[in-house]
């Protein structure tokens, strides 16, 4: 099976204080300053020096030339609604500072996007936040509980995974209790499950082998393991060619090393 390209990164960018040019005017060109402006942006006209440019322009002609000439100069350009023209994307955003959840179609449709957006409104508690913020003031007890990162890491996935004392998903958290000299704390331990692939299909991975792909921190797979699969473990999980044991149906197997 194909492995299909992945033609944006992701990326956030610290934009207080910089200049981003914004050309056009009306509600789309409203709607893009709104943004700028809650991201801190200098907002600038297209004689300024910027590494960014958002091209908000109606006319069609006019929006052409606007972003050949930026592209010109090495900026990268923003088109609203031109898909096919843009740099880079505005996503979609869940904002619970300093939590921010970006959800980006690639410009395909922000009709979806802004969908995906309203449903996670509701899933996600009002003041996750606070629980980044309380993460971060306890990162030096962290350290000292678990002076090993792979513990530490481990020890946090236990406490934030479903009805754990952390989990994001919960309306209270509580990090003081969680790290009490009472508190009973545990980093999970290391095991290795193989997983017998039905197919080179990632669609036709049971639930079972996709969580424990997404959970693995190490993946053991055969050079023939397609990369569509291998992609639905962590972007930072190790992956490493070694030789496995024998599908009978597929001939395609995986081991994963994961906290359990």
């Amino acid at each position: 099976m194909a492995q299909a390209v992945i033609q944006n990164l992701p990326l956030f960018v610290r934009l207080s204080g910089r200049p981003v040019i914004l050309l056009g005017e009306g509600e789309a060109a409203d709607a893009k300053r709104r943004l700028l402006d809650r991201a801190g942006a200098d907002v600038v006209g297209e004689a300024a020096t910027a590494a960014l440019a958002i091209v908000a322009i109606d006319d069609e002609d006019e929006a052409l030339a606007a972003v050949a000439r930026l592209k010109a100069r090495g900026i990268l350009v923003n088109a609203v609604d031109r898909s096919a023209l843009c740099d880079f994307t505005l996503p979609a955003i869940v904002d619970r500072a300093p939590v921010l959840i970006a959800i980006g179609t690639s410009g395909v449709s922000a009709g979806l996007a802004a969908a995906l957006r309203q449903r996670l409104e509701a899933l996600i508690p009002a003041d996750l936040g606070k629980l980044a913020l309380a993460l971060q003031a306890a990162r030096g007890t962290l350290r000292k509980r678990w002076p090993d990162m792979g513990e530490r890491r481990r020890a946090l996935a236990t406490a934030m995974g479903a009805g754990g004392m952390l989990d994001p998903l919960s309306p209270t958290h509580d990090v003081d209790a969680w790290l009490a000299p009472t508190a009973k704390l545990s980093a999970k331990r290391d095991v290795a499950i193989t997983l017998v692939l039905l197919s080179d299909d990632p669609e036709d991975l049971t639930l079972r082998q996709a969580r424990a792909l997404a959970s693995a921190d190490r993946v053991y797979h055969g050079a023939d393991v397609p990369a569509a699969i291998l992609d639905r473990a962590r972007a930072d999980a190790a992956r490493l060619c070694a030789a496995m044991p024998a599908n009978p149906g597929t001939g395609l197997s995986v081991e994963v090393e994961m906290a359990r």
